[in-house]
């Protein structure tokens, strides 16, 4: 097993520079450059204040002597991890300290990045005689060459990454070429779904029952303490966020939630892709995505606040008031939203695993999804402890037999028999919130999923035949009870020639 004693690490921002103190309290020797050198000293001066990684971190204005600064030690091979913008810095970055490579080094890419960029930088790297790996978040989802991977990355990050509270190392090889950074781009596309839902929750206590920052703070923070919901994350920080003032002991200081605008821009920016490249990978397998994109497309939404404002002084549409007739039940109400969300995180659950199951299937990268729940028990956004105990074993017992995962997890039983649980209070709070104005897109994406997916006659008979209509594009019959996904046989000659 090779022992690193130093790591260079391109990028000082907060993904960085967090590595680059976690590295330091692991006792390496951290080589830190960035483009802004004042991301750099800020970083080497918090390194400076605790015992543990004073003299650890060394920050550099440029490559040669970022890149020199391992001779010292003499360690090969070199590691060097980037946490930079996606895209075309990391091309930059690469053409930068192109000449200072040698042989043998190790680059893992810990950014968010577009898998197919990712395999195209295996292969020039390999060319070069450099490993070139993907991997991503204190829950490592790692991906590229198996060899070093097994031998050098994995022994060294087993030391760094999150620890479930099962006692879980929360790392593991995905697979091969862009695997690692594909998984980890459904990761986000399944958290921007959770997001979305969490959010539409908090509006619908918010607006639709009129409860305190405060109150909805403690509901989600018991929510988070059991059941289906224990240990999720983003339900976790939700109660944070509520309860948080300005003043930490004045509760008269006020919320900061109330001050924070309503757009969110990471997309729209394009400081953040991946949710947009899930959405378009889910599009070319033909993978159904609703609760995934409804969620996405929120965001989008959010951002062009401008518009927003000026359409709404065009129309007079309805907008999210008090449920006035609901106090008596109001405990019954906050029970079915709890459920509802619950089984609204499990559709973008089983969508963003459907997705990366089609792809591996077609790329044969044999991913063991079993092993990439695992690792999403901690250190990670989508951390959910009911869900993962739900889905593990599941996918560790079908991978007994299968080297490739199961495709479609809406049919394996104990997936199928929680949404048919759960599926009417879901139902009973997206009525209501449209009856009362809330935004509730994804759970709504999410309700409509389940049904259309539990469907034998979907009005999509209706579609078929306008296809045929102006089109000619055929059909099947009913009689002939055709399940394979090809066009039918049968055309009809709708308007005489």
């Amino acid at each position: 097993m090779t022992r690193f004693t130093r790591i260079g690490i391109i990028g000082a921002g907060s993904m960085g520079g967090n590595m680059a103190l976690l590295f330091a309290e692991h006792g390496l020797q951290v080589s830190l450059y960035d483009v802004k050198s004042d991301s750099v000293q800020a970083v080497v001066d918090i390194a400076k204040e605790h015992d543990n990684t004073r003299d650890k971190i060394t920050g550099y204005k440029d490559y040669e002597t970022f890149m020199k600064s391992f001779e010292k030690d003499k360690q090969q091979p070199r590691l060097l991890i980037f946490s930079i913008t996606h895209g075309h810095p990391t091309d930059e970055v690469l053409d930068s300290i192109g000449s200072y490579l040698n042989k043998g080094d190790i680059i893992l890419d810990g950014g968010n990045e577009w898998y197919l960029d990712t395999e195209r930088r295996q292969k020039e790297m390999d060319e070069l005689g450099v490993y070139f790996i993907a991997r991503r978040g204190a829950s490592l989802s790692p991906g590229g060459n198996k060899e070093i991977l097994d031998n050098v990355i994995l022994p060294f990050l087993r030391t760094v990454c999150a620890k479930s509270e099962k006692g879980s190392e929360c790392v593991t090889n995905i697979g091969p070429g862009g695997a690692g950074h594909y998984v980890k781009m459904v990761h986000n596309g399944i958290e921007q779904g959770m997001l979305s839902i969490v959010c539409e929750a908090w509006g619908i206590f918010n607006r639709l029952l009129g409860f305190s920052e405060d109150d909805i703070g403690y509901i989600f923070t018991e929510w988070s303490r059991k059941s289906e919901l224990y240990n999720n994350y983003l339900i976790s920080i939700a109660g944070d966020i509520c309860t948080r003032h300005y003043k930490a002991d004045d509760p008269t200081s006020g919320h900061i939630l109330d001050d924070i605008e309503d757009k969110v821009v990471q997309d729209a920016d394009n400081t953040e892709g991946t949710g947009v490249w899930s959405i378009q990978e889910a599009a070319k397998v033909h993978i159904s995505v609703p609760t995934i994109a409804a969620a996405h497309l929120l965001r989008v939404a959010s951002a062009n606040r401008s518009d927003r404002i000026e359409f709404d002084k065009l129309v007079k549409l309805e907008k999210p008031r008090l449920i006035e007739n609901l106090k008596k039940n109001t405990d019954e109400f906050i029970e079915d939203l709890r459920c509802a969300v619950y089984v609204s995180i499990l559709a973008s659950f089983a969508q963003g695993c459907n997705l990366i199951a089609a792809t591996s299937q077609a790329k044969h990268w044999h991913i063991r999804m079993s092993e990439v729940i695992r690792i999403w028990r901690a250190g990670c956004i989508v951390q959910s402890d009911y869900i993962a105990d739900l889905l593990q074993p599941l996918y560790a017992a079908h991978e007994k037999s299968n080297d490739e995962p199961f495709s479609n997890i809406l049919l394996l039983k104990p997936i199928a028999a929680d949404i048919e649980k759960y599926y009417p209070k879901l139902k009973r709070v997206v009525l209501l919130a449209i009856e009362y104005g809330a935004h509730v897109p994804a759970l709504v994406a999410s309700l409509e999923y389940f049904k259309y997916m539990s469907s034998t006659d979907l009005p999509t008979t209706f579609m078929e035949a306008q296809l045929d209509f102006f089109g000619a594009h055929s059909y099947d019959l009913k009689s002939e009870h055709a399940m394979n996904i090809k066009k039918g046989p049968h055309h009809y000659e709708w308007k005489e020639a």
